[in-house]
């Protein structure tokens, strides 16, 4: 995948497919406790909090399995 142009709109299937699959990489091999992350889009700033415990008070069903 090219990912020097920039991309805009939303993932195609394919795209989701390989995020999907690069998320499950890093979160085996990379992730050590935690990871906080922030980005800019159009309709603000998006918070991204990856952990390896569940936060406190939060059932599991919360959560979509992908």
């Amino acid at each position: 995948m090219d990912t020097s142009a920039r991309h805009d709109g939303p993932l195609s299937h394919q795209e989701f497919d390989q995020f999907r699959e690069l998320l499950r990489r890093y979160c085996a091999h990379e992730l050590d406790q935690w990871e906080s992350l922030r980005t800019s889009t159009p309709y603000g700033p998006v918070y991204v909090l990856f952990t390896r415990s569940l936060p406190p008070d939060t059932a599991p069903e919360a959560y979509r399995t992908f």
